[in-house]
């Protein structure tokens, strides 16, 4: 019985030999069921989005081989593409729906974006480094992906013009909310942003902005995120 499943493995090998794409496909799904699900990530259209998107194409190619460990890579300018749960989580938080319009601050890779792409109407994404801006949009371009628009510029301030967002994710850790960020979340609206020094850990924090005005803020747990940053 081995030896007749050995030699039909062969066989199918053989003559249909597997893709990079498939490689690539099958360690999605071990990503998901291994670091996501098995973490407490259920939201359905989150883990569905996050088995689609094709993280090894927004890294070096040299670093393909670790897309789907979760873990950050660098990615150039002093920046990393955000470790698999914490986009996971960072997702589930903010309750996402097809209906939703999601402001993200700091569009480093792409890969948040994506991910948000795949489950809400639009996509508002900002990135003060223009390297990386300019990267993140060809790549998401080449994609596929058509709901995101891309800004250079300075995230504290948000963007007015489009404003109010069904909710706000925020990338980088500024020390204190952006005022401007609070009045662009819509009333009822989430956002999740880590706040804290550059130099110590951080909070990250869920906003609710409540129907009554008040906000409401609350600490989840200590994270590590790339500073905030500002263009002069």
């Amino acid at each position: 019985m081995k030896t007749s499943i050995f030699i039909l493995s062969f066989i199918l090998l053989f003559f249909y030999p597997s893709t990079d794409q498939d490689k690539y496909q099958q360690k999605r799904q071990q990503m998901v069921s291994q670091y996501l699900a098995s973490r407490g990530i259920s939201d359905k259209a989150t883990l569905e989005a996050m088995r689609n998107v094709e993280r090894h194409k927004m890294v070096p190619e040299a670093m393909r081989e670790h897309a789907y460990e979760d873990r950050p890579l660098p990615i150039g300018n002093g920046q990393t593409i955000s470790q698999p749960f914490m986009v996971a989580y960072m997702t589930q938080a903010i309750e996402p729906n097809p209906d939703m319009k999601v402001l993200e601050i700091g569009t480093g890779s792409g890969y948040q974006a994506a991910v948000l792409a795949e489950i809400v109407d639009k996509v508002y994404t900002i990135e003060t480094v223009e390297d990386l801006a300019e990267n993140a949009r060809n790549k998401l371009n080449e994609m596929g992906y058509e709901n995101i628009h891309f800004r250079i510029g300075d995230g504290y301030h948000g963007w007015e013009e489009h404003a109010p967002f069904d909710a706000i994710i925020v990338t980088a850790a500024p020390e204190n909310i952006p005022p401007k960020l609070i009045e662009q979340l819509k009333t009822g609206g989430k956002m999740i942003i880590p706040v804290g020094p550059i130099s110590s850990t951080q909070q990250l924090q869920l906003v609710e902005k409540r129907k009554d005005g008040k906000i409401n803020t609350k600490n989840l747990f200590p994270v590590r995120f790339v500073p905030f940053t500002r263009r002069n």
